[in-house]
């Protein structure tokens, strides 16, 4: 099994958040790997990864970053695979991390999720793989269509939930 989306994180101290996209990315049956690279303390070995990405078939990069949050963007810059960036609450509530990812310049664009949303980057992913995966388009569909009967499920819960002025 050959990976087709890569998980690329600053440090292992990321990986509670980024353990989300894996989850889901193993649900939906999409090969993977995870490795730990960093912007600033291993720039070469970044951009050895982002170069030969693609030749190694890699489709989609999900990359988290805090603090500082370079790595998406280093790797955007050497790559023409999609990048999807998470930004990792590490400093100031994650906004430095966001305004980092999200802000690149003209040509080098990096797909940014909210804050700790490494789950929404997975799905992202697996939206963009679907585009040329039938099969996994199918159980994409499957799992929305799950998404929406939980939340009519809880929505029927709540008919049972008494409050003496709730008129539902």
């Amino acid at each position: 099994m050959k990976p087709i989306v890569s998980i690329i994180m600053g440090s292992t101290s990321d990986l509670p958040v980024m353990e989300k996209a894996a989850k889901l990315l193993d649900e939906m049956k999409v090969p993977f790997e995870m490795n730990a690279l960093s912007a600033h303390r291993t720039p070469e070995a970044v951009e050895d990864f982002a170069k030969n990405a693609k030749e190694r078939g890699i489709q989609v990069i999900i990359a988290a970053a805090g603090m500082a949050a370079h790595l998406p963007g280093v790797i955007a810059a050497s790559t023409t695979v999609p990048v999807i960036g998470v930004p990792i609450k590490s400093t100031l509530e994650g906004m430095d991390a966001l305004l980092a990812i999200v802000q690149m310049p003209p040509g080098i664009p990096v797909a940014t999720v909210g804050i700790n949303a490494a789950m929404n980057a997975a799905i992202l992913a697996v939206q963009m793989l679907s585009l040329a995966d039938a099969d996994l388009a199918d159980r994409f569909a499957t799992y929305k269509e799950n998404l929406k009967k939980k939340i009519e499920k809880a929505n029927e819960e709540l008919k049972e939930v008494k409050f003496e002025y709730k008129t539902n």
